[in-house]
């Protein structure tokens, strides 16, 4: 299965999107002739350039058109729908510009079909989406992932005036994704950008576990002195771990909790969505005993489960660190037993392990002891290998 991995460290646009997808190894001739089949009057040109000291694609987009056109929803998906390109491709760019109608819509508090696209309706982005799309397609990308995104900060010029970097519409699309701000103070994420990412991605992270392949540099419009203003498109095979992403670990140290309410504290985390969460035994100061309570939490979940530990536990503190996550592929199989069905979970290097609380329910149920209902499903199992 094809990776794509965007690494936005100097934040993603549309051309900066199909410049890296060409660098990689994208259809030139396929993006053109896609482009071509929406009748619009656009040509497209791509250029080597340097951006600090890396060499990348520059994707040029020109119009014979004197203005942009300002197109509703129902205007744009129809040009998509009567332009020439693979499904996949057209099913994707119609769902990107959705999801910049809803965000435009509720930035301007306007129903959707009442949206007006302008910098995002112009004849140069609908190139940069549709490209980004059939780009994608050209590649036999199977799986889009991103980086934590960098929007930059100070201000952007917009039709609309004068606005705060993030863009409205872009701090609308990325909303629960990882994001931050460092380097020059200008928009270095734009609002097609940030749509195909946060439609596209399967997840915001770290890099996928995967066999490297190529990579491609797209660059933008300026050159910085702090960094190189590139997207990286990192193209890969997928190994054998089914999961490689940026995790938060929240740690406290607590000494004055009876069991009960340690024990309740870990059930609450878990039902709110943590990843995992455990507590660890320790010898405090002074000698006193105490508990290492760590939990594993998406980084858009830190917040509210921080929260949480503070209102169920009595700490004052906590420590929060970024980590990573990568555990194997893993399968469900269900298998067959004297007492009834259940659940084997199956990585992807073979190992195998019984579900306890399917093994649980069928113990109590059959009043058999749980061991031997372990020992069962696992000779279950065992017996659809042969």
């Amino acid at each position: 299965m094809t990776i794509c991995y965007l690494d936005a460290f100097s934040g993603i646009s549309g051309d900066m999107l199909v410049g890296a997808l060409v660098d990689a190894g994208a259809d030139c001739e396929a993006i053109a002739a896609a482009v071509a089949s929406l009748d619009s009057g656009i040509s497209l040109r791509f250029e080597r350039v340097r951006r600090g000291s890396i060499a990348a694609t520059k994707f040029h987009v020109e119009t014979t058109c004197e203005h942009h056109h300002h197109r509703h929803l129902s205007t744009i998906l129809g040009m998509i729908e009567r332009g020439s390109m693979s499904e996949a491709a057209r099913r994707n760019a119609g769902a990107v510009f959705r999801a910049l109608a809803d965000a435009e819509a509720a930035v301007h508090g306007v129903p959707v079909e009442k949206v007006h696209f302008h910098e995002v309706g112009a004849t140069d982005s609908i190139a940069d989406i549709i490209g980004a799309c059939v780009a994608f397609d050209s590649l036999g990308v199977h799986a889009i992932h991103s980086s934590p995104v960098n929007v930059g900060s100070g201000t952007v010029k917009t039709e609309h005036g004068l606005l705060p970097v993030p863009a409205p519409a872009t701090a609308r699309l990325l909303e629960g994704k990882p994001v931050y701000a460092r380097g020059p103070a200008v928009e270095l994420t734009t609002p097609t950008g940030a749509a195909v990412a946060a439609t596209l991605a399967a997840g915001f992270g770290a890099m996928p576990a995967m066999t490297l392949g190529r990579t491609g540099y797209g660059a933008g419009s300026r050159d910085f002195p702090e960094q190189p203003n590139v997207l990286r498109a990192i193209l890969g095979e997928a190994s054998g771990a089914g999961e490689a992403v940026a995790v938060t670990v929240i740690e406290a140290h607590l000494d004055d909790l009876s069991p009960q309410v340690l024990g309740y504290a870990l059930e609450r985390l878990m039902d709110a969505g943590a990843l995992d969460a455990a507590l660890s035994p320790l010898q405090m100061k002074k000698g006193r005993p105490g508990s290492l309570l760590r939990v594993i939490a998406k980084p858009e979940d830190r917040e509210r489960l921080a929260a949480l530990i503070f209102a169920e536990t009595s700490t004052l503190g906590l420590r929060l660190y970024a980590a990573e996550r990568r555990v194997l592929s893993r399968e469900w199989v269900e298998v067959e037993t004297p007492h009834g069905k259940a659940r084997v979970k199956v990585a992807g290097d073979g190992s195998y392990a019984p579900e306890y609380e399917d093994c649980r329910r069928l113990a109590l149920d059959s009043g058999v002891p749980l061991k031997q209902i372990l020992a069962e499903v696992n000779f279950a199992y065992q017996r659809t290998l042969r």
